[in-house]
């Protein structure tokens, strides 16, 4: 306990609260904060746009190669960020598999950019909101989609009115455990967007840059952070996971 519990008291307990507002309100942190939230959030509507229809593939199809899938799916959870950075800028990089057709088509480049953060995000993210939907999907009984579809229901009015609501707090649980991923991403980042201020220097590439120039504003960042992470275990175990912690 005390080798978990002390680095989170050290933290707060270093913390400079009286500057704290002052801190924040730096044009540099202002701006590396608004740009994190912004990246996340958009990664997040990315992993749900693409996470949710492939967390139903696994679940309710007999898709060929669906466990090779999975495990597909699985390799950015345990794969080095940094390596993922990689990865991605052999990929999309202009001299990348596909960073050519892509800038000369239709004229993208993604490396360095604020849309190669989101993309970034995304690919670190999205593992956590598939793995959550398809176990709630899982978890309901497939009987009461059957029933809708015996009634008349078309495969996208059961979707719609009957699988959606059902897999409502899983696919929350994800976002949310995908936010605050795409939110704490550092490695993917900084290797395939870089780090320049207010472009790509979200706020773990800030705390990093400004704990060798103003240490101060790397604690006042990292409280951030950390009063985030807090807030989506709270929502996970209270909310939507519905767990309750009974002595």
């Amino acid at each position: 306990m005390a080798f978990l519990v002390l680095p989170v008291a050290g933290l707060l307990i270093k913390t400079p609260w009286r500057q704290l507002p002052q801190l924040l309100a730096a044009d540099d942190a202002a701006t590396a904060l608004r740009l994190s939230l912004q990246c996340a959030s958009l990664a997040t509507l990315a992993s749900v746009i693409l996470g949710v229809p492939l967390a139903w593939l696994l679940a309710r199809t007999r898709l060929p190669g669906r466990r090779f899938i999975r495990a597909l799916v699985t390799v950015p959870l345990i794969l080095p960020p940094v390596a993922a950075g990689l990865a991605l800028l052999l990929v999309f990089g202009r001299n990348g598999l596909l960073g050519p057709e892509l800038l000369n088509w239709f004229g993208i480049s993604l490396p360095f950019t604020t849309s190669g953060v989101v993309v970034a995000e995304t690919f670190v993210a999205l593992p956590f909101l598939v793995i959550s939907v398809e176990a709630a999907l899982r978890a309901n009984d497939p009987s009461l989609e059957e029933a809708a579809a015996t009634c008349g229901a078309t495969r996208w009015q059961t979707f719609r009115l009957v699988t959606l609501p059902l897999v409502g707090p899983g696919i929350a649980a994800g976002a949310i455990l995908a936010w605050a991923r795409a939110l704490g991403e550092f490695g993917a980042t900084i290797t395939f967007a870089g780090n320049f201020p207010g472009t790509t220097q979200t706020m773990p590439l800030a705390v990093y840059l400004a704990l060798e120039q103003d240490p101060q504003s790397a604690i006042a960042l990292s409280v951030v952070l950390l009063v985030v992470s807090v807030l989506v275990l709270a929502m996970l175990r209270e909310r939507w996971l519905g767990v309750s912690v009974r002595p």
